[in-house]
């Protein structure tokens, strides 16, 4: 596998054609692929920031980071995305790693939200994530909340429950 080039640009700084390529590949999978009609543009790109992996001049990867207050009551990680010629060869993980690394440097006392496809959990616990909430349909498709506790805030729920996790798999 090449590495992937990541990119984090708020909405105002996309190029057209990097918005153009980031729609397509959202649409690609989520609308096509997964045979979900859903309303994709829905008034938080402006807010976010934007993670685009690149090979080359191929968009290959694709999340969406918003802060606190936008969408949820905690900074969120969503419409997390890889195109299908690439799954299975790490770019996904690599997206992930890079967007955690993003949320715990621009909002370092924030715990990190999720809405995660149901079928992705084991994916996203690989990361530290805990189920708080679900399964619960989202556009006809299983989805759990998902926490990521803040390095900064052992307190929270997300902490104590992934600690919890950890000794139970110990």
């Amino acid at each position: 596998m090449l590495a992937a080039q990541f990119l984090c640009l708020p909405f105002a700084d996309l190029t057209t054609t990097q918005l153009y390529a980031l729609l397509r590949l959202r649409s690609e999978v989520f609308v096509v692929e997964q045979v979900c009609p859903f309303q994709d543009m829905d008034n938080c790109d402006q807010q976010a920031l934007h993670v685009l992996g690149y090979r080359g001049e191929e968009l290959l990867c694709y999340a969406r980071l918003l802060p606190r207050g936008s969408k949820y009551d905690a900074v969120s990680i969503g419409r997390v995305v890889s195109a299908a010629s690439v799954r299975r060869d790490g770019f996904g993980r690599a997206l992930m790693s890079h967007c955690i690394a993003q949320c715990q440097q621009r909002w370092p006392d924030q715990d990190i939200i999720i809405s995660a496809q149901q079928y992705l959990e084991e994916f996203y616990r690989s990361f530290g994530f805990t189920k708080v909430k679900g399964p619960y349909m989202e556009d006809n498709i299983p989805h759990l909340e998902m926490h990521l506790a803040s390095r900064d805030n052992p307190q929270s729920d997300a902490h104590e429950t992934a600690l919890t996790d950890k000794i139970a798999d110990a």
